[in-house]
């Protein structure tokens, strides 16, 4: 009996263990940068691969050419890689692909005038967001300070309307 105990523990952990694992390697970043791209000296590699993560694939948008499988990021990732192998510094590669793509190929469009609406949306209408919130609450704070409570004969005066079922209304009123 302990030992069917055991057997059916371990292989809920051994279930839990596998779980575990393909949930974590799952969640890692992919990249998608194929052997026959990879550059033969580490240190124009890394900077082609810090460069991929800093450009926007055309197909995908919301992916960089380093994680994207589109035949367009693979283009471009190779144009980065003979650019970098050609002398270029990444400041000269990412104007190169902007003048070429404009600056939606950068996943992190520079903050400049024209992309300063871009930039300042979010922050504006956070603080748009906060300011309606306070405003309702001290709207509502104040809706309850000023409300006083019913006297007596205002009371009464109710409770004979709610009798009556709303009869005594003025002319002209619907009850």
């Amino acid at each position: 009996m302990m030992s069917e105990l055991n057997r059916t523990a371990a292989g809920r952990l051994r279930r839990f263990t596998v779980a575990a694992m393909l949930l974590i390697v799952g969640s890692l970043p992919a990249s998608a940068v194929q052997p026959d791209e990879v550059l033969p000296d580490p240190s124009l590699e890394a900077r082609a691969r810090a460069l991929s993560r800093e450009l926007r694939c055309m197909v995908c948008q919301n992916q960089s050419i380093d994680d994207s499988d589109a035949p367009l990021a693979r283009d471009l990732r190779v144009l980065v890689r003979e650019r970098l192998k050609s002398g270029d510094s990444d400041r000269q590669v990412l104007s190169f692909l902007t003048d070429r793509y404009g600056e939606f190929v950068l996943l992190k469009p520079r903050l400049a005038w024209h992309t300063a609406l871009l930039w300042l949306t979010a922050p504006v209408l956070l603080v748009l967001g906060a300011g309606a919130l306070i405003a309702t609450a001290r709207r509502r704070r104040a809706l309850a300070v000023a409300t006083t409570p019913l006297t007596p004969a205002e009371e009464a005066r109710i409770a004979e309307l709610l009798d009556r079922g709303g009869t005594d209304a003025p002319s002209g009123s619907k009850p």
